[in-house]
């Protein structure tokens, strides 16, 4: 399908560049490639959310609290390399 997006001229500059590298005539498979791309990380990002909120309420308030505990700790004794 073709439709019309705005690019500044640095990024339609390298993806001429990218795409004359590859032997392209044009960059519309490498601007396929880059949505391909965002989208699966994109989902995989938001799977991770919702795995993570999923968990929500979970744990029992002594673990909570333990866990709390051994954060704090951890970093009032993090040394700075």
């Amino acid at each position: 399908m073709r439709t019309t997006i705005e690019i500044s001229n640095k990024h339609r500059s390298i993806l001429l560049s990218l795409a004359a590298q590859k032997g392209l005539r044009g960059y519309s498979l490498i601007i396929q490639e880059a949505l391909d791309y965002y989208i699966v990380h994109q989902t995989k990002a938001l799977e991770k959310k919702m795995d993570i909120l999923k968990m929500k309420g979970s744990w029992k308030a002594e673990k909570t609290k333990e866990s709390r505990s051994k954060l704090t700790e951890l970093r009032e004794n993090w040394k700075q390399l």
